[in-house]
């Protein structure tokens, strides 16, 4: 299994997430090929790595 270093990520909370935790994730930028996401209410939490191709057909099929 490949590992990433996401020590230095910037991670980007949904904007449909809320004060009171609710059911969303974040994502983070800055890691070449592939989108980290984790659960928002779990900082440090496990993190699911998906390539940037499998993302963005991913979050175009949720927009489009």
């Amino acid at each position: 299994m490949r590992e990433f270093d996401l020590s230095n990520a910037h991670w980007a909370k949904s904007s449909y997430s809320n004060g009171e935790g609710g059911n969303c994730l974040e994502v983070a930028d800055g890691v070449p090929g592939v989108v980290p996401v984790r659960d928002s209410k779990v900082d440090g939490g496990p993190v699911v790595v998906v390539g940037s191709a499998a993302w963005e057909v991913f979050v175009r099929g949720l927009v489009g």
